[in-house]
């Protein structure tokens, strides 16, 4: 048994750094390698390729990383773990075993593919006993059935285990969690047993930490100014001990930084309830103690777990209409005034916004995510026009047509910017979350030419893990001098999205400061601050172990995903939104 393992991760999303993987491979020893790249409508997209080429269908960038790193991976005994299959899994396998053959390496790697999480082929079936309502709504999906475009459930790390007990040093999935590929290992290389809750839920937080990449390493960090450099960022790195617990760090001669709060805002990045469900277990956030272990290094401990739901999440995309957005750049004097004059004329000669399902303006510079924090006019703009609408040619004959002609027939100093010209069209690929039963999911792992089924385990409910809370109550000495700063001087703060609900974590950046936050920071005041964009009600769950605190904000980013008109789609500046508001302390309270 392994005493210490170390997993890298070089991504977090599809589209990030291709450099990345050298740099984690090459920067020093590792043991595994792990790569995220499916966010929720990524299947669509991935499915409409397969559709238009049956040899397609995964992430092409997976074999751009592959090749630089795969020769490297192969004469250090590094494992790659990675959810690149997208709805292609095999035809990932085919063009990685093509590429290890082009690299000479072939005899050396053992391709493991994870399939099942793909439940399309049986989605009739399924229906028929159970209705895949809509988490939030309770709709039927059968409502939605001849506009569904994909639909796969969420796998945990038992396949990818299975893959590493076969003898895979390469293992490809589908649809898995992005803690699943990060937890595997770990199960793996320690033989944790499946009900050892308290390590698993350990496993699910590392995953969790270093699944958004550079996130954890001082990327979109508050306190962006401590950062030493932006040049050169170390990725993460879990350094694992078989108890479970495990110290984050990067890279040496590397930018960026790893800190107690770098790690702690990435913990609360799209985060819901502090019960962390996954396919493994449910993972108690409120359990988490993180530590300072050294110059980036933050040891992370303690977590308890629990016993997972008996179902899986499973995500449906779906046809949902189209969208148009236009742009065009409006420069002062009287930059304001003239925005809004063009905006009115725009709309009127589309014929009203009321004519389409869904249409917004949005100032770029001004207010175009929320609402301005200065009363200085800015020198120039972005006026934003957008529509969503399920008739296409009403987008394409009547929208689209009226807005490069306005730079002609309206207001002085308006501009189209140079890599615009006549808005187009484009499909609207709608989200929805739904649950089933671990029965009617059958997952493969297949090594060379062995073919496993893997039945998915199911537990029985046990009673939550009883979850001691450090004192944070602590008192401080009031000067009685009040004084009015931004929310910014007394914690921190990031943000994220699941659907159309935005999530805001802010962290006390002191024990006595958290106690403020609690009377404070209710959710009314949060309701009040978003009141432009929170159609829904508010949520607030409170981390005494990170004095911390967590927002759930509903209805909050216009449906979410490819469905929003809005600037910021996935609610990452509304963190930042928050902490700039200005609030009233005494003044012994600013750290």
């Amino acid at each position: 048994m392994s005493k210490q393992i170390v997993i890298a991760n070089c991504g977090g999303f599809w589209g990030d750094d291709p450099t990345a993987a050298g740099r984690q491979v090459r920067g020093g020893p590792i043991d595994y390698l792990v790569m995220d790249y499916l966010a929720e409508v990524t299947m669509a997209i991935l499915h409409k390729q397969m559709a238009r080429n049956p040899e397609l269908g995964f992430a092409g960038d997976f074999l751009t990383q592959l090749r630089d790193v795969l020769v490297d991976c192969v004469d250090n005994n590094i494992t790659i773990i990675s959810n690149a299959g997208g709805v292609n899994p095999h035809g990932c396998r085919i063009a990685v075993e093509a590429l290890a053959d082009e690299l000479g390496v072939a005899d050396q790697v053992r391709v493991g593919v994870i399939t099942g999480d793909d439940i399309y082929p049986e989605l009739d079936e399924i229906l028929a006993s159970e209705p895949l309502s809509h988490m939030e709504t309770g709709e039927p999906l059968t409502d939605i059935r001849d506009r569904v475009m994909s639909a796969n459930a969420y796998l945990g790390a038992d396949p990818i285990v299975k893959a590493l007990e076969m003898g895979a040093n390469i293992v490809i999935c589908g649809r898995v969690t992005d803690t699943g590929v990060t937890l595997a290992p770990m199960i793996y290389e320690f033989g944790w047993s499946p009900d050892d809750w308290d390590r698993i839920a350990a496993g699910i937080v590392g995953g969790h930490i270093i699944e958004c990449g550079l996130q954890a390493c001082g990327g979109n960090f508050t306190d962006w100014q401590l950062v030493p450099s932006h040049d050169n960022m170390g990725y993460p790195l879990l350094e694992v001990e078989s108890d479970g617990t495990f110290v984050v760090t990067k890279h040496p001669d590397t930018g960026g930084l790893v800190s107690v709060h770098t790690v702690g805002e990435q913990l609360l990045y799209e985060m819901g309830s502090p019960a962390y469900l996954a396919p493994d277990c449910v993972a108690h956030f409120d359990s988490i103690q993180i530590s300072d272990a050294g110059p980036d290094r933050v040891r992370v401990e303690g977590v308890k777990g629990s016993p997972p739901p008996p179902t899986l999440k499973v995500s449906v995309s779906f046809q949902n209409g189209y969208r148009a957005f236009g742009r065009l750049l409006i420069s002062g004097p009287d930059t304001l005034a003239k925005a809004r004059k063009l905006e009115e004329v725009f709309w009127t000669s589309v014929g009203g916004r009321e004519n389409f399902e869904d249409a917004r303006s949005q100032l770029i510079g001004w207010d175009g995510t929320h609402p301005s924090l200065t009363v200085s006019e800015p020198s120039e703009v972005i006026l934003q026009v957008a529509v969503r609408d399920g008739d296409r040619d009403k987008i394409d004959k009547l929208f689209a047509p009226q807005v490069v002609p306005k730079v002609l027939g309206t207001i002085p100093g308006v501009t189209v910017l140079a890599d615009q010209g006549r808005p187009r069209s484009s499909d609207v690929v709608g989200y929805w979350p739904a649950l089933l039963s671990r029965e009617a999911v059958h997952v493969k792992v297949q090594v060379g030419d062995e073919i496993l089924d893997v039945p998915l385990p199911s537990f029985s409910a046990e009673d939550q893990p009883d979850v001691m809370h450090p004192e944070t109550d602590v008192a401080f000495e009031p000067t009685g001098e009040v004084v009015r700063v931004p929310l910014s001087r007394l914690a921190l703060g990031r943000s994220g999205d699941k659907g159309d609900t935005s999530n805001v974590g802010l962290i006390a950046r002191s024990p006595s400061i958290y106690g403020w936050l609690v009377e404070a920071i209710t959710e009314d005041f949060v309701k009040e601050r978003f009141e432009d964009i929170a159609q829904g009600g508010v949520e607030r769950f409170e981390l005494p172990n990170l004095i911390s605190l967590n927002f759930l904000i509903h209805e909050s980013l216009g449906g979410g995903g490819t469905m929003s008109l809005l600037a910021d789609a996935q609610g990452k500046s509304y963190a930042q939104y928050l902490l700039a508001t200005e609030v009233e302390v005494d003044k012994a309270l600013l750290p």
